[in-house]
């Protein structure tokens, strides 16, 4: 029988379920985001050595995420195929919410920093074993004119799960007047109870995706997909797999390079950058109670631009359909970059809400834009190692700003944060530019209901 892809629709509500645990990933991601730096600070790391510390996120994904995408390509249990490696992950990423802020209470100096450092490379870890098979899950699941929406609905629930782990620690401090103070060496209680919730959510939230979504045995995947089930291989074969790429996945690596480098520099140097840019703070100051204040700033626009980002997400399978995706796209990565570097005009902290509805809609189309683009390239049967292997072009970048965005941080911007967000707004912009050579396999078409 032929493939019957266009035949299994799915409802807004299963869609919804099928993409619930990417709320409570993104919510622990949040967390991670706006505070690693942070706590990392406050066990005695310098600025120009943050992003020596990050380097462990690109660095395990890499690794990590076609080595599940391959095997989760060819899993099927009680549980189902992509939904095992969901639960593994979440639980391992749970033990590290729980004991990453904790590190400096059982350790002093860089003794505390080295196990920081340990608990920061088991959480991304585990986040990218829980998220790589989402992506492929969509994939699976729904047929090409419904996955814009798919996508698009994953970055809804990103962005929610993200504005409220970002927003966490302050809500804590200022609503329920939980401590945002701690020694030198130890982190704060407030963002210590938010890394406990951010576990029990990230846990609910993938539980729900597990007990609610239907995965497709092998025998009525391969039917569905018009394809043979998928044939045994060992890790070589991720490989071949990777020397065979389709044209458009290596195009999109151009796009995928300018604006994970660029998102890197946001995630690791904001933070200083915004201590020492607009609070005035000295380069040395990592633990006074301004520098923490200036911590909690950053969680509020990391949450400004994680609702933006949720809320254009809703827009993005419209703006698509009557755009083009690979429009869609640049548009999208222009005003991102224009916000970042818009911070360095601003004037007080509040502007820098403006800053971040840019990155907002660039963060949107991100998470959403290439994953469609690429769906429709790539093989069914290999939809899990191929989105793991499409993971180099988010790793690699940050890998190379990772080695080298510390050094440049200090010997060409004298430890001045802020002109590593410009930077990183010129390489958002580059990234437009660049998707306009995409070739998107699968035409869009308006009329199509989604």
């Amino acid at each position: 029988m032929g493939p019957r892809t266009e035949n299994r629709k799915l409802s807004f509500r299963q869609i919804w379920n099928m993409s619930f645990g990417f709320l409570g990933i993104q919510f622990g991601f949040a967390l991670q985001n706006g505070n690693a730096s942070s706590i990392l600070q406050n066990f005695g790391a310098h600025v120009e050595e943050l992003s020596w510390f990050w380097l462990v996120a690109p660095f395990t994904g890499m690794i990590v995420q076609p080595i599940i995408g391959h095997y989760s390509d060819r899993t099927w249990n009680r549980l189902g195929r992509r939904k095992p490696y969901f639960l593994v992950g979440t639980l391992i990423c749970c033990c590290a919410l729980l004991l990453l802020p904790n590190s400096g209470v059982f350790f002093v100096g860089k003794m505390a920093l080295f196990i920081g450092a340990m608990f920061l490379m088991l959480m991304d870890a585990s986040i990218n074993v829980a998220m790589e098979p989402f992506r492929a899950l969509v994939a699976d699941n729904l047929p090409d004119n419904q996955r814009t929406l798919g996508f698009s609905i994953q970055t809804f629930l990103i962005g929610v799960g993200a504005v409220v782990g970002s927003w966490l620690p302050w809500i804590l401090k200022n609503w329920f007047d939980v401590s945002a103070s701690a020694p030198a060496g130890q982190v704060a209680d407030n963002v210590i109870y938010s890394f406990y919730f951010g576990a029990a959510v990230f846990l609910f939230a993938i539980l729900v995706t597990i007990i609610r979504t239907k995965e497709y045995p092998p025998a009525e995947y391969a039917e569905i997909h018009g394809e043979s089930e998928v044939e045994k291989a060992g890790l070589n074969q991720i490989f071949k797999d990777f020397a065979k790429m389709p044209k458009t996945m290596r195009q999109l690596g151009l796009v995928q390079f300018f604006s994970w480098f660029a998102l890197f520099s946001m995630w690791v140097f904001t933070t200083p950058a915004i201590a020492q840019h607009i609070y005035h703070l000295p380069i040395e100051d990592t633990s006074s109670d301004q520098f923490r204040d200036a911590g909690s700033w950053v969680g509020i626009i990391f949450g400004v631009y994680n609702l933006v980002s949720a809320l254009y997400a809703l827009l993005l399978p419209s703006i698509a359909a009557r755009f083009g995706r690979r429009n869609t796209h640049a548009f999208s990565l222009v005003c991102g970059g224009l916000g970042l570097i818009s911070m360095y005009f601003a004037p007080n902290k509040e502007f820098l809400i403006f800053s971040m509805i840019g990155v907002g809609l660039a963060w949107a189309s991100i998470l959403a834009m290439p994953y469609a683009i690429l769906a429709g390239s790539i093989p069914a049967g290999k939809m899990g190692v191929y989105m793991g292997i499409f993971n180099f072009f988010i790793t690699i970048p940050q890998i190379v700003n990772g080695i080298f965005g510390g050094p440049i941080v200090k010997h060409f911007y004298n430890s001045e944060a802020i002109y590593a967000i410009i930077l990183a707004g010129i390489f958002m912009i580059l990234g437009a530019i660049s998707s306009f050579y995409v070739q998107d396999a699968t035409t869009i078409n308006m009329n199509d209901k989604r």
